[in-house]
């Protein structure tokens, strides 16, 4: 590839696409030409790279999110070609961040669970296994957030305006998904996932629903104009929004037709290619030559689907067909939390998918029996149900479905087998195993932070780490090097003041780059407990004001997380955050110590320049109920020691780097578990500073627009509510000692060099963290397939 063919190829590009030459181009059209050009380069690897893996065993990883971020920089990286791209444009008097910046985020994700399948997909085609992504392209990802007088407003994130230059519409390779209430389309998109150097291009598979009618010409010449298109835009739906709000049943109804769909629609796909591929109707290969990971329980109707295709559309005996299953599925639990373990309603099944249900009930059944042979007792039966109450428990049904049970972190792990899953474990143990979580540094180092990223191959004499993290580890022998921490200071300096600068363009607030960058960044959710950030930086507010001589080292504290649009208590934490945020900022008093920036919008290109510019990475989950987390893993690898509690991969990471590196603090899993008759009023009252700041939510000090918001957070803490005990994630027990937590930060902060080597330490000890490193295990150990 060089600077001459690009151009022309980009030339020929906006004349085709857009009508003009390219200098007459925008930013985005450029952009879009670049990709298209780029798109020339890439699709004969990519198909040279399915053809190497004909007739071997491969693995597809079915995920409700792929929070892939933007693609032209990674993809340029993992081709080995920026340098010339950004040359290009150099020569064209052009910065080649503008072209970065008119890339949209994929709207095809929102938390963690996206981002790791996006870090998988990366991984499975830089490590040369073949690992194929199955989702859904929606059309308007979750939602835009705004912020308007504080609280959250979604608006349609409608990434693909301007189409999507990465991915091939392949509608030859249509298949039909079926439904109580007709039939849809399923519309392939297939995205190459590019390794790094380019040897492997696997695939992400995106299903678009659509309808086989689109549209109805009788009845808009009847001048019925809406009925004309009501099949196309029922079919439309499905794939419009990621986790449609499901406060009543018609949204429940939308997400299980999601889940559905792109389900069904993969399987089907399957079936398909490997009966064109190897004429083999008994399917007796069919396990030998597939694994299929199911990410979480949106999945987890493939195994009734499954059912469904083997048994009534390929005849195949009841038996036979539940042995391929098994043998070919696998489950990854991502949730400690019992409410988030997925049901669907029985009434829900029967009314959308009854045949689907009667596979289940089959299941269900099959699983009674087997049970009363091993001899567990009827009393003990329930436990095991998978129709129970009304209700279908995808977790069961995934955990017996599949040969593997996999946790995302040891202490998760630990808690399944031991705790949550105890009983399933007892029958099953040689299911169960850990897989911990891991990120890919191509994009969370190499991408995100190349000032570091530069240095660290500067000093280990070459850029192996890019693909083997654990060369990280020879950063150790420098850590006391005090030349290498003050490089380390300089960069990470660099970092903040491209992030300060970013956030007065974005945010309109203007913040110190020298003071410390806290910084919590995840999904809104109460056992994240970012409530509990917000009661120390009002406590520390009103500190200020009591004594404004206060020695602190001044602090900005940066939050950016989305609450689900039917999630009213967490989008009363953002109020209430916005609300602090109002009061710090425009309180001259304070000197401008404290300042708080809850970042509109929240997605993975804010990311990228959030983790390199972090002082402290904020993991303050209750113990116990985050099953891993990668977000702490990001900030590790960019030299942000961690405050946090012993809980998910923290455990970990503390064990990698040590705990006299990071800010441990609160109960942890077995505190919690001695805890009876928990009263938090006691210390409500007691523990200096606090009642004062819980009162805010009630006492007239902030204003929830008489939503009756924040009352109803307070009543959460002191009273509980009809579904939980009061204070259930224990922000009232675990305040005072993340007080005393920060006070270390603070005191540590101060002493610059010894803060740079604790930096440096979970830099040069974050190797076990890759999601290479997870991959393979991945691939060795549950998956049974080989590298090309």
């Amino acid at each position: 590839m060089n600077k001459e063919n690009i151009l022309k190829k980009m030339e020929s590009y906006s004349l085709t696409s857009f009508g003009k030459t390219l200098a007459k181009c925008s930013y985005k059209e450029k952009y879009i030409a670049l990709a298209k050009a780029l798109m020339e380069e890439i699709v004969p690897t990519w198909i040279q790279s399915e053809e190497k893996f004909e007739g071997k065993k491969q693995a597809y990883y079915l995920s409700a999110e792929f929070l892939m971020g933007r693609a032209l920089t990674n993809n340029l990286l993992n081709m080995k070609s920026k340098a010339i791209v950004e040359e290009l444009f150099e020569d064209m008097g052009i910065d080649f961040n503008t072209i970065e910046e008119a890339e949209e985020d994929a709207g095809l994700g929102n938390g963690g669970l996206g981002r790791l399948a996006a870090c998988f997909l990366d991984s499975g085609a830089t490590l040369n296994y073949p690992l194929t992504g199955y989702g859904i392209r929606y059309q308007f990802g979750i939602f835009k957030q705004l912020f308007i007088d504080g609280f959250q407003v979604e608006i349609g994130d409608n990434w693909l305006e301007h189409g999507d230059p990465w991915s091939i519409r392949k509608a030859s390779e249509a298949i039909t998904v079926s439904f109580a209430d007709g039939d849809v389309l399923a519309v392939p998109y297939d995205t190459p996932i590019i390794g790094f150097g380019q040897k492997t291009i696997n695939t992400l598979r995106l299903w678009q629903a659509e309808a086989l009618n689109k549209f109805d010409f009788e009845e808009f010449n009847h001048q019925n104009y809406d009925l004309s298109v009501k099949d196309k835009n029922d079919a439309e739906n499905i794939s419009k929004v990621l986790y449609p709000n499901d406060s009543n049943d018609e949204g429940k109804l939308l997400r299980l037709k999601q889940q559905y769909f792109f389900v069904s629609a993969s399987l089907q796909d399957l079936v398909r290619k490997y009966k064109e591929k190897y004429q083999d109707h008994n399917f007796d290969n069919f396990a030998k030559l597939h694994a299929v990971q199911l990410n979480d329980t949106h999945p987890g109707v493939a195994i009734p689907e499954m059912m469904r295709l083997l048994t009534q559309q390929e005849n195949l005996s009841w038996e036979k067909a539940w042995k391929i299953v098994v043998d070919t599925f696998a489950y990854t639990n991502h949730t400690l939390l019992a409410e988030a373990l997925e049901q669907w309603s029985v009434k829900l099944y029967q009314e959308l998918l009854p045949e689907v249900y009667e596979i289940i009930v089959k299941i269900d059944q099959q699983l009674r029996e087997e049970l009363e042979a091993k001899g567990i007792t009827k009393k003990e039966l329930p436990q095991f149900e998978i129709i129970s109450n009304g209700m279908i428990k995808m977790a069961w049904l995934s955990i017996y479905g599949t040969k593997s049970t996999n946790g995302v972190a040891q202490l998760h792990t630990d808690l399944l087998t031991e705790v949550e899953l105890n009983h399933w474990y007892k029958l099953y143990p040689e299911r169960f195993n850990n897989k911990t979580n891991g990120i890919t540094q191509r994009r969370w180092l190499l991408q995100s932070n190349p000032e570091l990223s530069n240095y660290i191959t500067e000093l280990l004499g070459s850029d192996n780490w890019i693909t083997n993290l654990e060369e990280l580890k020879k950063l150790n022998q420098v850590s006391d090097d005090k030349e290498v921490l003050k490089e380390f200071i300089n960069i990470k300096q660099t970092k903040k003041n491209q992030l300060a600068d970013y956030i007065k363009e974005n945010e309109g607030i203007e913040v110190d780059p020298k003071s410390i960058f806290d910084i919590q960044i995840k999904r809104l959710h109460e056992y994240k407990r970012q409530l509990l950030k917000a009661f120390y930086i009002l406590d520390l507010y009103y500190r200020l004001k009591e004594d404004p001589s206060l020695d602190i080292v001044p602090r900005t504290f940066i939050f950016g997380a989305k609450a689900a649009p039917g999630y009213f208590r967490a989008k009363g934490i953002i109020k209430f955050i916005n609300e602090i945020k109002k009061l710090v900022n425009n309180d001259s008093e304070i000197n401008g110590k404290i300042k708080v920036v809850f970042v509109e919008n929240y997605r993975v290109s804010y990311a990228e320049r959030l983790f390199p510019a972090a002082d402290i990475s904020e993991q303050i989950s209750t113990a116990g109920k985050e099953a891993s987390g990668t977000g702490n893993m990001k900030f590790m690898l960019n030299g942000a020691p961690t405050i946090g509690t012993y809980d998910g991969a923290n455990v970990e990471i503390v064990e990698e780097a040590g705990e006299e590196n990071n800010f441990i603090f609160g109960l942890r899993v077995e505190d919690i578990a001695k805890i009876e008759n928990y009263d938090p009023k006691a210390e409500y009252v007691n523990v200096k500073g606090l009642q004062r700041v819980i009162d805010s939510l009630i006492d007239g000090t902030f204003d929830d627009g008489g939503t009756g918001m924040f009352k109803e957070l307070h009543d959460s803490i002191l009273k509980g509510a009809s579904w939980h005990k009061p204070d259930n994630y224990y922000i009232v027990r675990d305040f005072d000692d993340y007080r005393k937590a920060q006070l270390e930060v603070d005191q540590a902060f101060r002493e610059k060099m010894t803060w740079a080597k604790k930096c440096w330490l979970n830099i040069a000890n974050a190797g076990k963290f890759s999601s290479d490193r997870t991959i393979d295990q991945y691939a060795k150990e549950i998956w049974g397939i080989e590298k090309a």
